[in-house]
């Protein structure tokens, strides 16, 4: 048997599968009905829209089978995702990678498997649209054909979520999005013994930009400054915009004196671009940074609560400032 290798986007995958909020929810009748079509048009007795999340494969809508996982080490699913097409086994038997495989060996038995790469429009690749029979079969090019078009539904309707959680100007995730995808992040630093750390940001002057420059002006200050965050920061790291001109970033595993080095990165970067553009306005923030506490902090919201008072602090000090 041989276990599939892992991504080399498997950090921002993981985040983009997470940041759906999808995993371990309840089944929908808008994935349902996929799998039923597919099931139906294939004749096999199994389908499935399957999530590969970091250790495990998760069904988010299964026919023909009982469980709702499987350890992704010995998954079809975790193979699937390494390529961009329909990735099919004719017969598992005489395959070397899956001829030993416990779902070869024992239920369901599998012997015919050909899935599709779901992905997200970052090109994440978070799962599959699968069939699977005992019995080995081939698909015929209309076949694969089919399947491709099932599977772009399946993402069609995960699109659809994923635009409840993604801020649509500046590509990252909203409040939503960014409550979800921390709070899962600071549970496994709490349960792991790890830091972590919140920077709240908030553009100074941005009112005196839309009033310049009009609203494609503060837009352009929006993306400007998403795109250099996504610049400064890790691929590990959750950004977010949670409205207006406020932006999150959680650095996971990442104690305060570190965040403050990757701090002066940013301010570097920040500077440079200022000495650059061309737009007539400058690019600046205002901060609070707050060190997770599992104690003091018992959830998301609280963490954002208390880097938010700290940031008005500051934001204070910067009026003030230009007051006198």
């Amino acid at each position: 048997m041989r276990a599939p290798a892992i991504p080399n986007d498997e950090e921002i995958r993981l985040q983009s599968l997470r940041a759906l909020n999808i995993l371990d929810t309840i089944p929908e009748e808008r994935y349902d009905r996929l799998i039923r079509l597919a099931k139906r048009l294939f004749g096999v007795p199994i389908a499935l829209v399957s999530m590969v999340d970091a250790e495990r494969q998760w069904f988010k809508s299964s026919v023909g089978l009982d469980v709702k996982e499987g350890p992704r080490d010995i998954s079809f699913c975790g193979h699937a995702i390494l390529g961009d097409d329909v990735f099919e086994v004719q017969d598992a038997l005489l395959d070397e990678r899956f001829h030993d495989n416990p779902y070869v060996t024992d239920s369901p038995n599998i012997r015919f498997y050909a899935g599709y790469p779901l992905k997200v429009p970052n090109g994440s690749k978070i799962g599959t649209l699968c069939i699977i029979d005992d019995q080995p079969r081939y698909l015929e090019e209309e076949d694969k054909i089919l399947l491709r078009d099932l599977a772009r539904m399946v993402e069609s309707e995960i699109a659809a979520v994923q635009l409840a959680t993604m801020d649509e100007l500046t590509q990252l995730s909203n409040r939503r999005g960014f409550e979800s995808l921390a709070q899962h992040a600071l549970n496994l630093c709490k349960r792991l013994d790890k830091p972590a750390t919140l920077l709240f940001f908030d553009l100074n002057d941005f009112k005196r930009i839309n009033d310049e420059h009009g609203h494609a002006g503060g837009d352009l200050a929006l993306q400007n400054f998403s795109s250099i965050l996504n610049h400064a920061f890790r691929n590990s790291d959750v950004i977010a915009r949670l409205g207006g001109d406020e932006f999150v970033v959680l650095l996971t595993n990442t104690q305060l004196d570190l965040a403050r080095k990757v701090l002066t990165r940013l301010e570097s970067m920040i500077a440079d671009h200022n000495l650059l553009n061309n737009n007539g306005h400058d690019i600046s923030y205002s901060i609070g940074i707050v060190e997770y506490d599992s104690v003091r902090h018992e959830n998301i919201t609280a963490l954002i609560n208390d880097a938010d008072k700290k940031m008005y602090t500051q934001k204070n000090e910067y009026k003030n400032k230009l007051a006198n």
